[in-house]
């Protein structure tokens, strides 16, 4: 198979400039609920997606989620401003 050739590598650079930005928060209480941390992120930026993974044999929240937001959004600054922020009393981890 050949390799792509420039219009398709600065197709692919352009797909991933315009995606959503993603975080990583961990350290989440058992009982933070994805209403609650959607509402907690949506003061830095629109959130698009919030993943809140469960365990699955309890259904519990496994105490972390992936947080996207729109294009636009300064993820480094949420992530500076976010950062051992308390939830639910707990310290955040980005």
């Amino acid at each position: 198979m050949p390799a792509p050739g420039p219009a398709a590598r600065a197709r692919r650079k352009n797909e991933r400039a315009s995606v959503s930005s993603k975080i990583f928060v961990g350290n989440l209480n058992y009982s933070t609920s994805e209403a609650s941390l959607r509402e907690f992120f949506n003061a830095a930026g629109e959130v698009v997606d919030l993943h809140l993974p469960t365990d699955r044999e309890t259904g519990r929240p496994r105490g972390f989620a992936f947080v996207t937001f729109a294009d636009g959004v300064d993820v480094e600054a949420v992530i500076a401003e976010y950062q051992g922020k308390s939830l639910d009393g707990r310290p955040l981890r980005l």
